[in-house]
């Protein structure tokens, strides 16, 4: 039953499982605080999951991730109707495809306030042809919008130097980051010294090896060629050596008497697929585990040692912030997002993205400098709870919806 008492904010994803993990927790927050919250994805046992766990309503609006114009004229028609029905005085939008179909139905219903977060850019790896049209298309989004959110300062500036929208349209909301990290969930106190041990042995890693973790989508553009295959020659090669002083005054020695690579995610092959040889050395290295997709990546990141994260592009990767949370140091490509969570030399290292050979030498680095690696791990995790608490990310949030209601704009 709908509250008229309350204003209503319609929060759209293109895929559920955004509107379920991305956002988990924020919805109920915004009920919680005197807001009609509506959450509109495509179909999925993920949109009936986040709705029983958000306690909101949920609506199927069926949008691709794909190119697909019949699909998402079809998209915005069925939105567009919907916010006539609803009429709400907020549409945030979140992803691409959801971000160009809800901005653009919002704005044909007449919705006051329109506002799309810009978690990541797809195009920027995009070329020729299709790269123009994801501009043309970026470009109308923000148009369309009245407020548009980059969840990171190096978004802001990225926004600001290809000319897609004015600056006085844009704000980061807090210090950046969609959602923020509840670091009291992700603690590592929750996984006893035995709990640890127990998963360890089930996944034939050694008390003594040290524990390389990536956690995300199995695709070219994560970066996962470059890590399988920096992995592959920095244990083909040995531990020997001095590695890439990226922190200086560090004294070499072996850290473990073993190394291993814990992948953690899904491959998606129809999008972006990894290389041939990438998947064969996966499957075939014995000190490669992929473990699959996990729906609770804790205990993983408690039984590892140091994330790496090579992605080409990125919003503000959760995952960075969860592993720093759990007291993780990270090894993560200079570029935006990564760059702004992780300072190198006092809770990680940045390297060049698609640069095997310096990713490489970053974990090797770690590997053997075990004075740096504990000074890195140190500060892992107060890096985090005091510039990405979730709490203070929601609230910065929710001030900024209440602000825009009582302006009198929503051109």
């Amino acid at each position: 039953m709908e509250d008229y008492s309350r204003p209503k904010l319609i929060r759209i994803t293109t895929v559920p499982v955004s509107l379920k993990t991305l956002l988990k927790g924020q919805l109920r927050f915004m009920h919680e605080n005197a807001f009609e919250v509506v959450g509109v994805s495509s179909p999925g046992i993920e949109l009936q999951e986040a709705a029983q766990n958000e306690g909101v309503r949920v609506v199927p609006v069926e949008m691709t991730r794909t190119i697909s114009p019949l699909k998402d004229l079809k998209s915005v028609w069925k939105l567009f109707f919907f916010f006539r029905r609803e009429k709400p005085q907020i549409v945030h939008t979140h992803t691409p495809k959801a971000g160009i179909a809800g901005m653009l139905a919002a704005r044909l219903a007449g919705v006051p306030h329109r506002l799309h977060t810009v978690a990541g850019l797809p195009l920027l790896e995009a070329k020729g042809i299709k790269r123009v049209l994801l501009n043309v298309v970026e470009k109308a989004t923000y148009a369309c919008a009245t407020r548009v959110y980059p969840n990171s300062y190096g978004l802001f500036n990225i926004i600001i130097q290809n000319r897609y929208t004015r600056a006085e349209k844009l704000k980061v909301i807090g210090n950046g980051s969609s959602n923020g990290i509840d670091t009291t969930r992700f603690c590592a106190a929750h996984f006893s010294e035995a709990y640890c041990q127990q998963l360890r042995h089930s996944l034939q890693i050694q008390p003594d090896d040290f524990v390389f973790i990536f956690v995300g989508r199995m695709v070219g553009d994560k970066g996962i060629n470059e890590l399988v295959g920096a992995f592959s020659k920095m244990t083909g090669q040995g531990k020997s050596g001095s590695g890439d002083p990226h922190i200086p005054g560090g004294e070499s020695v072996t850290l473990k008497s073993g190394v291993k690579l814990l992948l953690i995610g899904n491959f998606e092959r129809d999008l972006d697929p990894l290389l041939p040889d990438t998947e064969r050395e996966i499957n075939t290295n014995p000190d490669i585990i992929f473990a699959g997709y996990q729906s609770d990546v804790r205990p993983f990141f408690a039984i590892s040692d140091c994330l790496v994260f090579p992605s080409y592009r990125e919003g503000f990767p959760n995952v960075v912030m969860q592993a720093g949370a759990m007291e993780l140091p990270a090894i993560v490509s200079n570029i935006n997002g990564c760059n702004e969570i992780v300072e190198e030399g006092k809770n990680g290292m940045i390297v060049e993205p698609k640069d095997q050979e310096a990713l490489q030498s970053a974990m090797k680095y770690v590997l053997e400098h075990r004075v740096d690696y504990d000074k890195l791990k140190q500060h892992a995790r107060d890096m985090i709870t005091s510039r990405y608490e979730q709490s203070v990310i929601w609230a910065a949030l929710l001030e900024e919806y209440r602000n825009l209601l009582v302006q009198n704009t929503g051109s």
